[in-house]
């Protein structure tokens, strides 16, 4: 029924702007066929169909599901809309756009903004390695100051990258704190797009976990055949900047696949895992900053950029610990509310 009523919608108003079927499937960029299955009720256009369709005609995309919508709820009366109630409101087409197009853009740029954080203290090694090696004719401290400068300037523009884009971002927030479900032709869009970026996923981690081992084989060969200095230094810069690339790879790739979940509300974005992660946000933040500090301590402290680095996946492994004791502490709180 909603797709016999959605074709009469497309067909009613391709007729009222004088359109062939021929050149409406030439503008959406689809073969005729796909529009005469739209039209006698055969198929549904995709979510990015959607949207072309609204745009040409100059209709809303209420317009165009908006009445289905009001036909079952009536069909199913105070059943339905109890359910809604219980299950929050649904996401427009129009939203779940918007927000894929937000989050791509977000997902580079906290991709770039963590790469410059990696590669932040590359300057300062490679200055102090050539200055040993006396390939430049600098104090120690001018080598150092210019080092550490570099390294200031890369981490403020990470830093600005974080909170602009992180401002940009937060209005998508209502999708980890409010009950929404997916409207209309968002869930069928969102799975196919999932499904259709799992394999490319899947590259990226397998890549990105490649390049943190073979990373690490540059400085034990520079170890074992007791290299001078400036091997040294360049195999530790050539480590950073392969852990670098793996880590874009990972946020890049992670933020993109997590967001169909976003749409879908399944996995983390359930109701459960919500508050979790609400439960969780302050002391991820508290953990994340602090470890953050210790690694520049330890690393301005010691001046072993070459041997800090080894702090990150110490520190990964013991979120993930720290992650589940925090769900422990979640299931023993939300059984005492309960038996409150």
């Amino acid at each position: 029924m909603v797709t016999e009523d959605f074709g009469k919608k497309i067909l009613s108003i391709r007729q009222n702007a004088n359109m062939a079927q021929g050149e409406l499937a030439m503008r959406l960029g689809v073969a005729p066929q796909a529009i005469s299955k739209w039209e006698s009720g055969g198929s549904i256009p995709d979510l990015d169909k959607i949207i072309k369709l609204s745009n040409l005609f100059g209709v809303s995309t209420d317009y165009l599901l908006k009445e289905e919508i009001e036909e079952l709820a009536a069909g199913e009366g105070m059943a339905l809309t109890e359910a809604e109630e219980a299950a929050g409101r649904a996401m427009s087409v129009e939203e779940a756009e918007e927000f894929l197009r937000i989050t791509k853009s977000f997902a580079k740029m906290i991709g770039l903004g963590v790469v410059l954080c990696i590669l932040s203290p590359v300057s300062l090694i490679l200055l102090t390695g050539m200055s040993e090696a006396g390939m430049i004719v600098l104090s120690e401290d001018l080598v150092g100051g210019v080092g550490v400068v570099v390294l200031l300037l890369l981490i403020a523009v990470a830093v600005a990258i974080f909170i602009i884009n992180g401002i940009h971002y937060s209005k998508n927030d209502y999708l980890e704190q409010e009950k929404i479900w997916p409207g209309y032709g968002v869930e069928g869009t969102a799975s196919k797009r999932k499904e259709a970026f799992r394999g490319t996923f899947s590259i990226c981690i397998t890549i990105g976990v490649g390049l943190c081992i073979l990373g690490v084989v540059p400085v034990i060969l520079v170890g074992v055949m007791e290299a001078g200095v400036l091997a040294q230094t360049g195999s530790v810069c050539v480590l950073l900047a392969m852990i670098a690339v793996a880590v874009y790879l990972f946020v890049w790739s992670g933020i993109t696949y997590g967001s169909y979940d976003k749409l879908l509300q399944i996995g983390d974005y359930t109701k459960e895992n919500k508050d979790f992660n609400k439960f969780m946000h302050p002391v991820a933040g508290i953990y994340w900053c602090l470890a953050t500090a210790i690694y520049l301590f330890w690393s301005f402290r010691s001046n072993r950029w070459e041997d800090t680095w080894i702090m990150w996946p110490a520190v990964a492994v013991l979120y993930a610990a720290v992650i589940g004791i925090m769900k422990i502490v979640w299931n023993i709180y939300k059984k005492r509310n309960r038996e409150r």
